[in-house]
């Protein structure tokens, strides 16, 4: 029996042993190639007094902070293959406008791991793209309806609205458009694989499939679920 109904276990172990892969990477990558970018050096002072460090456990602290700042920008692609791997879905990969499709259900989607990782004046660009892709007659999606995905909401609370975010060029807020929307990770989850605890049932798994695929038993994971709490309603 699989450990989640809507993916097969394959898919799944595929994917976080890419991650950790790309965790190690990370890691690997910051001890060599530490100082080749400025450090601030009256930052790594203060850092040091202000919260007692001693040189090593700085060092240690800022080579971990970098291949953590790496190691976020593949989080969202995990979502992506990890949703793109549910059937009757397909993961367009990078390059491409939007990362995921749907052609039974005729949606489209663009997924972001936090609400914050695309700025306020980039939010009307990424409508525009959606508008071209769904209104145009010409478009292969054409009448489908495009998603605005943040895994991680602002405020834990489920959405599935209209995107109107505001153009600063034009002054005022996009136009209403059923097909132009935003969700938040929990609903979308939810929205792809017809399960409505999808999301949370996905993180309850990580630890064994983690020590499964990585060998790394994750510590106080009762904690961990709380910080799940405090993101999703």
């Amino acid at each position: 029996m699989s450990k989640l109904s809507w993916i097969s276990d394959e898919a799944l172990n595929k994917e976080v042993t890419s991650l950790l892969q790309k965790a190690d990477e990370a890691k690997t990558k910051a001890d060599k190639k530490f100082g080749s970018n400025v450090i601030d050096p009256f930052s790594a002072v203060f850092n040091m007094a202000g919260f007692k460090l001693s040189y090593d456990d700085w060092h240690k602290t800022e080579t971990t902070r970098q291949a953590q700042k790496t190691l976020q920008n593949h989080i969202g692609e995990f979502h992506q293959k990890i949703l793109g791997s549910v059937n009757g879905w397909s993961d367009l990969e990078r390059g491409n406008v939007v990362d995921l499709s749907s052609e039974k259900q005729m949606i489209i989607a663009e997924i972001k791991n936090k609400y914050n990782t695309i700025s306020g004046g980039k939010l009307s660009e990424l409508y525009n793209s959606l508008d071209r892709l769904v209104m145009p007659k010409a478009s292969k999606y054409k009448n489908y309806t495009a998603y605005y995905v943040t895994i991680i909401p602002k405020n834990k609370k489920r959405t599935n609205s209209l995107f109107t975010p505001s153009d600063k060029d034009r002054g005022k807020k996009c136009e209403d458009n059923e097909l132009i929307r935003e969700i938040d990770g929990a609903s979308f989850y939810e929205l792809v694989t017809g399960s409505k605890n999808a999301l949370r049932d996905l993180f309850d798994v990580l630890p064994k499939v983690v020590k499964e695929c990585g060998g790394y038993q994750i510590d106080n994971f009762i904690q961990l679920k709380n910080y799940f709490d405090q993101a999703f309603e």
